[in-house]
C-alpha cells in the first residue's frame, strides 16, 4: 500500500526504492542492537546524510534536493515500516529544519542547515517541560537579554535527539509577563557552557530512539541565535505544527500498516483446532475491518498532504490528521496482538514492539484530547 498511492509520482517511486533499501541493510539488521543502547549510534546520522535521505526539502544552495515534503513522508513511512533505527529523522528533518529555513536569519541558515544535511549536526527541539507539556503558553524556561547576549535557564524533558543533538532549539519566554505572546525560540549549541544533558529516558517503547531531559543553567548565547523575531516564537509553533502532526500521522499509518501485514502472514501459518487461525470468520472480520480502516486512513493522510502541498493544511487539519491515524493505529495494532494470541505478549514477535512503540503517538505533538479542542474550536 505504501508504494501504490496516486500522490506519487515516478520521481517518487525511485527514491522510495533507494530509501527502502537503506533502512533494511544499514538500520533493520541493528534493531536490538541499538534498542539495548537506548539511541542509535551517532556515525549513523552520517550514513544518512551520505544517502540524501536527511532535510530533502531544503534547497541546493543549503544542501538539499529542494524537493517537496512527499520526500520527507516517504522516508517517514519506509523507516517506520521497515523498523529503521530509532534516529529521531522526522524532528530533525520535518519539525528542526523548517523552524530555521523559514524563519532563520542567513547568517544561522547558512551556518547549521548545510551541516544538517549532511548529518554532521543533529538538529532537536526543546518545547515540553517537567510541568508542561501540551500547554506551550506555560513554559518556564527564560531568556534574559544581557548586551548581546541571552541568558537562558531552565529545564526540558521528553526531548528526541536528546543524547545525539548537536544544537537545539529551545522554546523559551523572552518576556514572561506575556504569556503566549512573550514565547521565542532560540538555538542552543551543546557545547555552550550550561548546557547540560540529563539522562536518556527509560520508555516502555521506543527503545533505540534517545528522549532526553535537558538542563540550561546561566547558558549564554549570541542574539543572533535568535531564530526569526523576539516575542514570535509561539506564532512560529502554530505555523508549523500542522507539518509536525502530519508526519505523524504517516508514521502512525506506517506502522499500522506494518502491524497488519505482519498479522496477515502470521494468521495463515499459525494452526487452531487443525487449520489455519485465517480461516475462522473472526480472524476474517477483524482482518476486513482492519484492511477497511487502513484504506480510509491512506486516503485520508494523502487527502492532507495535498492540501500541505498547497500551502492549504490549517491547524484544525493538522490535529485532524494526528488524531485519526493515531487513534487507528491503536485499534489496530492491539486487534493485531490479539490475533498473535500469546506470542503477541512476547518481546522476541515483532508486534510487541509495535504494541509499546506505537502508544506514544497518541501523547507526542499534541495529545489526543488538544486535537479534539483544537478541532471542537473550528465548529
Amino acid at each position: 500500500m505504501l508504494a501504490q498511492r496516486a500522490i506519487y509520482e515516478e520521481e517518487h517511486h525511485i527514491f522510495r526504492d533507494a530509501v527502502r533499501k537503506f533502512f533494511q541493510t544499514e538500520a533493520t539488521p541493528h534493531g536490538a542492537e541499538w534498542s539495548k543502547a537506548g539511541k542509535v549510534p551517532r556515525e549513523f546520522w552520517n550514513k544518512l546524510g551520505d544517502a540524501g535521505l536527511l532535510c530533502p526539502q531544503m534547497p541546493e544552495q543549503y544542501g538539499g534536493v529542494d524537493g517537496d515534503y512527499r520526500f520527507n513522508c516517504i522516508i517517514n513511512e519506509e523507516q517506520m515500516y521497515n523498523r529503521g533505527g530509532g534516529a529521531g529523522i522526522a524532528v530533525h528533518s520535518d519539525i528542526v529544519a523548517p523552524y530555521l529555513l523559514d524563519y532563520g536569519s542567513d547568517e544561522l541558515k547558512e551556518r547549521i542547515l548545510p551541516k544538517m544535511a549532511t548529518g554532521e549536526m543533529v538538529g532537536a527541539i526543546a518545547m515540553t517541560e517537567p510541568g508542561t507539556g501540551s500547554d506551550l503558553q506555560g513554559i518556564k524556561t527564560t531568556a534574559k537579554l544581557d548586551g548581546n547576549h541571552y541568558v537562558i535557564n531552565g529545564q526540558k524533558t521528553f526531548i528526541s535527539n536528546g543524547q545525539n543533538c548537536d544544537f537545539v532549539i529551545v522554546a523559551c519566554k523572552t518576556n514572561p509577563e506575556e504569556g503566549a505572546r512573550g514565547v521565542s525560540l532560540i538555538v542552543v549549541e551543546a557545547d555552550r557552557e550550561g548546557f547540560r544533558r540529563g539522562r536518556n529516558l527509560d520508555k516502555i517503547g521506543q527503545h533505540s530512539s534517545d528522549t532526553s531531559e535537558l538542563f540550561f543553567d546561566e547558558v549564554r548565547v549570541p542574539t543572533t541565535n535568535m531564530i526569526g523575531h523576539e516575542n514570535a516564537g509561539f506564532m512560529y509553533l502554530m505555523q508549523q505544527l500542522p507539518q509536525e502532526r502530519l508526519s505523524i500521522g504517516f508514521i502512525a499509518m506506517a506502522g499500522a500498516q506494518r502491524a497488519f501485514d505482519i498479522t496477515v502472514d502470521y494468521v495463515k501459518e499459525r494452526q487452531a483446532f487443525g487449520k489455519p487461525i485465517s480461516k475462522f470468520q473472526n480472524t476474517r472480520f477483524k482482518l476486513a475491518e482492519m484492511k477497511t480502516e487502513l484504506e480510509v486512513g491512506w486516503a485520508f493522510v494523502d487527502q492532507c498532504l495535498q492540501k500541505h502541498l498547497k500551502g492549504e493544511l490549517d491547524a484544525a487539519g493538522g490535529a485532524m490528521s494526528k488524531l485519526w491515524t493515531t487513534e487507528m493505529q491503536g485499534r489496530v495494532v492491539d486487534t493485531c496482538v490479539q490475533l498473535h494470541g500469546g506470542y503477541g505478549f512476547m518481546s522476541e514477535y515483532e508486534i510487541a514492539h509495535h504494541y509499546t512503540d506505537s502508544r506514544v503517538q497518541r501523547i507526542y505533538g499534541g495529545t489526543s484530547e488538544i486535537m479534539k479542542e483544537l478541532i471542537g474550536r473550528t465548529i
